[in-house]
């Protein structure tokens, strides 16, 4: 298994929900904040529906606070939400058209996602939310460097990401070492207190370490403690 590309300095995560991107691969964000990249993210929804007994009207700001104490953690501060309804988000023209604009406004030369796929492994079924958006973002980084596709943006095209890593549990093709970053990624997760309480009667700080220990295992063929794995794409550029 090879190492994921680290010779670029500007990098991009967009997930569909706060709390998607501390399961694992903030532990990885980590790792590239401390090399001095510029890392930020983009959140398509507020996680609003995310809390049971808590209206969506509450929730979504509380979300939104917890993503970005968990995001300055790694050592990320800038954290922008696109306003998509939770739970409803929906694959096609206009998700496609919204990243592809963000990605032309960040200019990224990695972008991140997470897993589209239908599932998790046998019998686990992957959210609607997160299979349209990570394949809305593969497909945006292709838009974005397309001047001919979506010509109503005022955004310049980007050609310049080279790269977009979706943090997946199979077909994973790459991995990271972050063998020294695994104690902040536990503590960027424990920032989602109010989600994580409401999640399961474990305390928050057992809950994050357990996750973080099953997203970090080592990885066959990779040369590491801990490893966050992910599955390559290659754009030109």
């Amino acid at each position: 298994m090879e190492p994921i590309p680290e010779d670029w300095q500007r990098g991009l995560v967009i997930v569909a929900h706060p709390d998607d991107i501390e399961y694992g691969a903030a532990a990885a964000v980590a790792r590239w904040t401390d090399q001095g990249k510029d890392i930020r993210y983009v959140l398509v929804t507020s996680g609003e529906a995310g809390i049971a007994g808590l209206n969506p009207r509450q929730c979504g700001p509380l979300r939104e606070d917890e993503e970005r104490a968990s995001a300055a953690v790694v050592g990320v501060t800038e954290v922008e939400f696109l306003g998509y309804p939770d739970g409803t988000v929906e694959y096609g023209p206009q998700l496609r058209m919204d990243l592809a604009r963000v990605i032309r406004q960040h200019r990224p030369e990695m972008v991140v996602t997470a897993n589209f796929r239908e599932t998790w492994g046998p019998g686990v079924l992957n959210s609607a939310d997160h299979r349209a958006v990570g394949l809305a973002v593969l497909d945006a980084v292709a838009d974005a460097a397309n001047e001919w596709i979506f010509p109503e943006l005022v955004e310049p095209p980007w050609t310049g990401a080279r790269w977009a890593a979706v943090n997946a549990m199979v077909g994973i093709t790459h991995a990271v070492d972050v063998t020294a970053t695994v104690e902040r990624a536990v503590r960027s997760l424990c920032e989602h207190n109010a989600y994580l309480t409401a999640l399961s009667a474990e305390p928050v700080l057992e809950q994050a370490a357990r996750q973080i220990e099953m997203a970090t295992a080592p990885r066959p063929g990779f040369d590491a403690e801990r490893a966050v794995g992910f599955e390559l794409y290659v754009f030109g550029g």
